[in-house]
């Protein structure tokens, strides 16, 4: 029986796959026209399943095209003698391979030329495929370079101007297509920039699953077992992971093989519900590249929190170093207005929780003195949440605490009031046995938590105060919100950071829903008298 596969490339005899069929012909017919392509999207899209299928479907549908599969991870370190040296070795095995493949044998004269050759600099590979091109009478040679970014910085320029060079040359070229997939883009490898050497280049973007693959993927599980998903469950993965390959496969695999659950039952979105709580919490190779890349550089924290807390947004703006890296490392994509969003709700989640700190320091001012129940007296004897006093009280927790807020460590100052509500609310469920996750993508200063516990839905949205006609706006959201998700009431916490606050607390009905409304104050500065331990 297949599996869904989380590890490396897939192969349609052992994983369920998703086929990607509009892509691979897309690709074909770009590499068919000749052009040089370059694909580059984060660790862990699928890069290497997608090209490698892609020039199979080639071979079979045209043998008059000879692909070459290269991989350049494996010259990282190189000197550029040693970096022509083993590229040269790769493309002759290449070359035997494909014959062997095709089962077809080298001619004496091709033999030779390939016994003969050296390959020692960017000149030498000019003619190596010019001549090349004519043993093997002329087929369409189509290179696809895999891990290109691990060129030695020594080499990049004079190679890339090489294929250039190559490219704009009369008559038919020999590579006639080159294919470069990568992490980092042409354009953050370490050349002269002066003037790009390759301004030829065609961008193939690689997208992650529509909510169709999606459904594809888990269809053929289906198809295979018997076993079906909640529609519901379908479209929650696709919510969550926002079509991030990975963690697509791995929701799947938690489901169908971790779970215990019979092959002769559906999966619903309680099952639903226990896999994603598995997921937020545990580490796997996807998200320890997340959280590794977002811990790389102090300022990505705060370009993070800003598109957290943004109503307007932060510009998605590739020329600015930071909004690049981490485009790069598949934390942000653009969203339809041109402005920054996180990829996907489970990757919020985690990055709320990379930073913020195992202990605030405050923990012990959560309940008065005398309070000896904690959060226990937040349940009703029925074991529903009373949503009204457990944030009454976290307003009053700020109040009680004061200053010291602004001295919780490694928090930005702007993000310290979710940051701290994160973790109380994080707390309490833990306590009672229930689960919270973020729900709705953030990207203009909204985020969306959802506690589930006891079979019931507790929605609570944060935002920071901008002003009251964006206050007035966020309930109509939120009202909204709770609407397409079959809720009756819902809790809006807004941080206001002035000099001057002005503390709220309300209720009303909007379009039928019920909305608990606080805005709390976070205090700006620290008493005189008191020394300030954030640095």
């Amino acid at each position: 029986m297949r599996r869904f596969g989380t590890q490396g490339r897939v192969y349609p005899n052992k994983h369920y796959v998703v086929s990607r069929t509009d892509e691979i012909a897309d690709f074909i017919d770009r590499i068919k026209d000749g052009r040089y392509i370059v694909l580059f999207a984060p660790r862990q899209t699928g890069k290497t399943t997608f090209f490698r299928w892609a020039l199979e479907a080639l071979t079979t549908q045209d043998t008059t095209y000879f692909p070459i599969q290269l991989d350049f991870q494996i010259v990282r370190n190189t000197t550029p003698a040693t970096f022509y040296e083993r590229l040269y070795y790769m493309i002759r095995r290449e070359v035997e391979t494909v014959f062997q493949k095709r089962g077809e044998r080298l001619s004496e004269s091709l033999t030779q030329f390939l016994e003969e050759t050296n390959l020692t600099d960017e000149f030498s590979m000019i003619t190596f495929f010019q001549q090349l091109s004519g043993f093997l009478q002329n087929k369409r040679v189509v290179i696809v370079i895999d891990e290109f970014d691990g060129i030695p910085q020594t080499v990049v320029s004079d190679f890339l101007y090489a294929l250039r060079h190559i490219y704009l040359s009369d008559g038919p070229c020999c590579p006639h297509s080159v294919g470069i997939v990568g992490v980092k883009s042409i354009t953050q490898l370490n050349y002269d920039r002066s003037v790009s050497p390759f301004n030829i280049l065609d961008e193939f973007r690689l997208p992650n699953f529509t909510f169709e693959q999606v459904k594809e993927l888990l269809g053929q599980y289906t198809d295979e077992v018997g076993q079906t998903f909640a529609s519901e469950v379908v479209e929650s993965i696709h919510k969550q992971t926002a079509g991030q390959p990975v963690l697509v496969n791995r929701f799947a695999q938690i489901l169908t093989e971790e779970m215990d659950i019979p092959q002769t039952e559906p999966i619903t979105m309680t099952h639903f519900t226990t896999a994603h709580t598995r997921l937020l919490r545990e580490r796997n190779t996807n998200i320890d590249h997340l959280t590794t890349n977002i811990c790389r550089d102090p300022r990505f924290e705060s370009v993070l929190m800003q598109i957290m807390a943004r109503d307007e947004g932060v510009d998605f703006n590739l020329d600015d170093d930071i909004i690049s890296e981490l485009a790069t490392y598949g934390v942000i994509k653009e969203d339809a207005d041109g402005m920054c969003e996180i990829l996907n709700p489970i990757y919020i989640y985690r990055i709320m929780r990379a930073f913020k700190p195992v202990v605030n320091g405050l923990e012990d001012e959560y309940f008065p003195e005398d309070d000896n129940d904690g959060f226990r007296d937040y349940l009703t004897s029925i074991g529903h949440i009373e949503m009204v006093p457990l944030l009454d009280n976290f307003r009053d927790f700020i109040a009680r605490a004061g200053f010291r807020i602004l001295q919780v460590p490694d928090t930005p100052q702007e993000s310290v009031g979710r940051h701290l509500l994160l973790a109380y609310l994080d707390e309490f469920v833990r306590r009672i046995g229930g689960v919270m996750h973020i729900e709705a993508q953030t990207g203009r200063g909204r985020m969306d938590i959802l506690i589930n516990h006891n079979q019931r839905k507790y929605i609570v949205e944060t935002k920071v105060w901008r002003g009251d006609r964006r206050y007035q706006a966020g309930k109509r959201q939120l009202a909204a919100y709770l609407a397409s998700e079959g809720a009756t009431d819902g809790y809006y916490v807004v941080f206001d950071h002035r000099q001057t606050p002005e503390p709220r607390v309300e209720t009303e009905t909007l379009d039928g829903v019920a909305i608990r409304s606080y805005v709390i104050p976070v205090l700006q500065e620290v008493p005189s008298n008191i020394p300030n331990q954030k640095a």
